[in-house]
């Protein structure tokens, strides 16, 4: 079996993993001074989100330089020190890289607004019109207003699916295509194991740009974007990793709510080799709810050979611990992570059962539409140990023992009766993030649905409850 079919993956938001300098500010040399800590742990391959240059408009995923390391987190040669040593180490490293659109400080993007008759012009998308009405009905993420922001300079509107500081790139221009093929070969040559790739079903555009449904129009376009042209641009992304050795990984971020189309975007192996599927993180902490996230990865991937993955929380969602209400049900949904079969993502800190921390809404920095209730909490408190996105230097912490993380982790885990994972995984040679019995590597996903049952862990959690 591929490596990335039996790995545990661990996601570190550097930010707020470890700051080494001072500054409130997580780095990469904090993630280094872990590896330790991550190897007894039992992690096989770390995903570490962007640390690219950037104005931090989307803290990381407004990208102005694809090549580089923000002097926030580090240096090229502090990557380098990390990937080393992680390799020393036996673990897989792979980055993130955000593909639909970049920074508006890009240069890229600077060019392209500095004229009409610009080189870079059609690098992004642009439409005519009068500034009183966008091209299409089409809605931003993160705000109430249209994907649209119109340039007076230039008297054109351009398109971002997210911030109006986050233009999308024209996947139909081959310049472009050619362009963002090097950035991953910048760090495949560098001997990164593959790529999370960010929102990648919306790389490819419908070239009308039709209006959505007039039902739909209050849903973000990024969610609803899933057309044919996306494939064809997957399969020559693929290329890329296949020109490197080494069983090179795509992990794509397909973020539609339905599982049936998340499995297209494996194409049939010649696509992504992995593809969150999300609805489960949204499913009721309720047994049939659960049998039948299972039942439904099975229909609708395994006609494709499509290998599942299975995430609880990330960097988006709160922590399920918190969502969950106890640490029963958290030490039931670990079961069920690190059970399944497929590849489990784990998110800094669930080790630890962290719950999320509270960080009032004036101090939080994510955006989030005006006047709305912010996930940008959320998504701050959410993100585990020490540094957040916030404007001060403060810390807002997880927990309140003291302990160092190897530790806490200790206590937690496998070293005591109460530990979450306690009693399910110190039965599995000594690795404490291998999964149970052969569920995770076989085709057992119908043993497990079939178990949700009187006697299921779940029910067992939900009673006590």
């Amino acid at each position: 079996m591929p490596w990335w079919q039996t790995a545990v993956f661990y996601q570190i938001y550097p930010r707020s993993f470890l700051d080494t300098n001072g500054d409130g500010v997580g780095d990469l040399e904090g993630i280094r001074r872990r590896l330790d800590h991550l190897v007894w742990l039992g992690v096989d391959a770390l995903w570490i989100s962007p640390f690219f240059r950037s104005p931090m408009k989307d803290y990381g995923y407004d990208v102005s330089d694809y090549c580089d390391v923000d002097p926030l987190f580090g240096t090229l040669a502090d990557f380098d020190r990390l990937l080393a040593e992680a390799k020393a180490r036996g673990l897989r490293v792979i980055i993130d890289w955000v593909p639909n659109h970049t920074s508006d400080q890009h240069p890229w993007f600077r060019e392209a607004r500095a004229s009409r008759h610009s080189g870079k012009r059609d690098w992004y998308i642009w439409r005519d019109g009068s500034p009183e009405r966008p091209p299409n009905n089409w809605r931003a993420a993160f705000t109430k207003g249209p994907a649209w922001t119109w340039d007076e300079a230039t008297r054109q509107w351009y398109l971002h699916l997210f911030l109006p500081e986050q233009p999308d790139l024209n996947w139909a221009n081959p310049d472009v295509v050619a362009a963002m093929h090097d950035t991953l070969r910048f760090w495949l040559a560098r001997g990164v194991d593959g790529f999370r790739m960010d929102v990648i079903h919306a790389i490819g555009k419908d070239p009308a740009l039709p209006d959505v449904p007039a039902e739909r129009a209050i849903i973000p376009a990024c969610a609803l974007n899933d057309v044919e042209s996306t494939h064809g641009l997957l399969r020559a992304i693929r290329g890329v990793l296949e020109e490197f050795p080494g069983e090179r990984v795509m992990v794509g971020e397909v973020a539609v709510p339905w599982t049936e189309v998340v499995a297209r975007y494996y194409g049939y192996g010649d696509e992504l080799h992995l593809a969150f599927n999300f609805p489960p993180i949204f499913a009721a902490w309720e047994a049939g709810a659960w049998r039948e996230q299972v039942d439904r990865a099975a229909r609708e991937l395994d006609p494709r050979g499509a290998w599942p993955t299975w995430v609880l929380s990330n960097h988006d969602n709160r922590r399920h611990r918190s969502r969950y209400g106890s640490e029963a049900r958290a030490r039931a949904a670990a079961v069920l992570l690190l059970g399944l079969r497929g590849t489990p993502f784990l998110y800094a800190g669930e080790e630890l059962g962290l719950e999320d921390a509270v960080v009032p809404a004036e101090r939080a920095l994510d955006p989030e539409p005006e006047g709305a209730v912010p996930t940008a909490v959320v998504r701050a408190r959410n993100r585990p140990v020490q540094g957040s996105r916030l404007g001060t230097h403060a810390r807002p912490r997880h927990t309140s023992t003291g302990l160092r993380p190897e530790a806490l982790a200790r206590e937690t885990i496998g070293g005591a009766p109460g530990g979450l994972l306690h009693g399910t995984t110190r039965s599995c040679g000594g690795n404490l993030l291998q999964r149970v019995g052969c569920l995770a590597r076989s085709n057992c996903t119908q043993c497990v649905a079939g178990c949700l049952g009187d006697g299921c862990r779940i029910r067992a959690a939900q009673t006590r409850q």
